[in-house]
């Protein structure tokens, strides 16, 4: 799975930590008084050790190492398969915020948001999801400092490159990965990197993992109306042709055969959808959860999924 043998320096021991609360899943936004305290604990499933405040990991490789169980195993208790979502879509917020409370980089809190990636791929495999699709890098994300942004994308480059053998565990394990969002104004050989992946996965069907790398959704509505305008021009398509159907065709999401998510969950506390899939979360069901995205888990992603399944999904009818 996405292993990650980086060295992450050592801080001052944590405080002890505080108590969980019940329900991680944000009601108010006057929840958010007590989301972020000043000192925390590390979760369980970090084998690193916390280090000093500086993380050299230019040379070091980030693999997707690992097994991927062949087999759904059965739901958690209180989960009902039939009402389990096809398409799963995830705002994988508060990186920077994890690391800034324990004094780390925020290279150390992007690295181990790949962690809790590697765990949710890992249980949307198992339970039998279909399509999972994660908020890597908007394309507002440009604008953060330039050191930020050259380690995101080495860490995603180095993270799919791990992918571009055949016997790797995405490979093994059946994954598709699909990328979606502006390329123009990655690196040259990321475009390519991206390219080889995509066409190394892409007969597996068991899960597809969507990424969404200088993605904006402003932008995916525009270039599909740009698309559609210069079919029009060319007299390929006529004016009474365009419908949402033919949008929908257009849109960067056109990758999978469910483009819709039907659930959205976002990190970190913040109550806002942040220009990611505008069209295309219409009719979705948004789930707010406390936590920073380190800190979410099989747990975290239980109480979501019990969330969405106690929803009524009406699409604007009525239920008789």
């Amino acid at each position: 799975m996405l292993s990650l043998r980086l060295a992450i320096p050592t801080v001052n021991t944590l405080s002890p930590p505080k108590p969980k609360p019940k329900s991680g899943l944000v009601q108010t936004a006057s929840n958010q008084t007590e989301i972020f305290p000043s000192r925390v604990s590390v979760p369980k499933r970090y084998g690193y050790k916390l280090q000093a405040a500086t993380t050299d990991v230019a040379n070091e490789e980030i693999s997707v190492a690992g097994e991927f169980s062949e087999e759904e195993e059965e739901l958690p208790e209180g989960l009902n398969k039939e009402l389990m979502p096809k398409h799963v879509a995830v705002i994988m917020d508060g990186n920077g915020r994890w690391a800034r409370q324990r004094g780390l980089p925020t290279s150390a809190g992007h690295e181990a948001g790949v962690r809790s990636l590697r765990e949710l791929v890992e249980l949307c495999c198992r339970w039998g999801i279909q399509v999972l699709t994660v908020f890597a890098f908007s394309y507002e994300n440009w604008i953060r400092p330039k050191v930020e942004v050259d380690f995101l994308l080495s860490l995603f480059e180095r993270t799919l490159k791990s992918e571009l053998d055949t016997t790797s565990s995405f490979n093994r394990g059946g994954i598709r990965i699909s990328v979606i969002g502006d390329s123009s104004k990655l690196p040259a050989s990321l475009q390519e990197l991206i390219h080889d992946v995509e066409e190394t996965t892409k007969d597996n069907s068991r899960l597809q993992l969507i990424v969404a790398v200088s993605y904006s959704g402003k932008y995916d509505v525009v270039q599909a109306c740009r698309s559609i305008a210069e079919k029009a021009k060319h007299g390929n398509i006529q004016l009474e042709d365009i419908n949402e159907s033919l949008i929908e065709q257009e849109l960067e999401t056109n990758c999978t055969e469910f483009p819709y998510p039907d659930l959205l969950i976002r990190t970190s506390g913040e109550l806002r959808v942040s220009n990611f899939l505008l069209w295309q979360l219409a009719y979705t069901e948004l789930v707010f959860v406390q936590q920073l995205w380190p800190d979410f888990g099989k747990d975290e992603f239980v109480e979501a999924l019990t969330s969405y399944q106690q929803r009524q999904r009406r699409y604007g009818g009525r239920h008789s």
